[in-house]
């Protein structure tokens, strides 16, 4: 048994947003994150995925493009509403887009590539995490929204499986309650 990565398994967690800070990782650490982030099951070796990287400057103007769709949409924001949009990209000094890119396969439905671009996002967080930083995937309204996806860089039947924030750990993290794995275990019989 490889105890020391049971540990790490057991105590995994996201770090909270607000302790994310820099500095992110290198070139080297990015390599090796996008090296372990690609070793998921993917049935047909489609590599159904792929990541775009937010950092600099860029992350400031992607939540400038969100605020201005927003108001489009709903008219004026309010300054905390505004400023919402504003940082959502800004809060960690790397994002990284987990892009959905199913291939057409007669064999491997679209819903499993997914899943297979679901499991790139988390090994992307064990990765980070692992390599010393702290690291949270989420989602947000701009994932499912088409118009939000071909600004964030996913092309034609693409979506966003979520957004890998990633930075230096600046604070702790409480733990959180976790389900208890017993109560989501059952054995399959006949009768159901």
């Amino acid at each position: 048994m490889n105890e020391p990565v049971v540990d790490f398994l057991r105590a995994r967690k996201s770090s909270l947003l607000p302790t994310l800070g820099e500095p992110g990782p290198g070139e080297d650490a990015l390599a090796r994150m996008f090296e372990i982030a690609s070793r998921v099951p993917d049935h047909g070796n489609l590599a159904p995925w792929r990541f775009i990287v937010y950092s600099g400057e860029a992350r400031h103007r992607v939540g400038e493009r969100f605020a201005a769709m927003m108001e489009r949409r709903h008219g004026p924001l309010d300054p905390v509403s505004r400023k919402k949009e504003l940082v959502r990209f800004a809060r960690a000094p790397l994002v990284i887009g987990v892009v959905s890119s199913p291939k057409d396969d007669p064999k491997i439905p679209e819903w499993e590539q997914f899943l297979s671009a679901g499991a790139a996002a988390l090994n992307l967080v064990h990765a980070a995490i692992a390599l010393g930083f702290g690291a949270n995937w989420v989602t947000g309204w701009f994932s499912d929204d088409e118009e939000a996806a071909r600004m964030l860089g996913a092309g034609p039947g693409e979506r966003f499986a979520g957004f890998v924030h990633v930075g230096s750990i600046t604070g702790e993290t409480p733990e959180r309650p976790r389900p208890d794995w017993r109560a989501l275990v059952s054995e399959w019989n006949e009768a159901g």
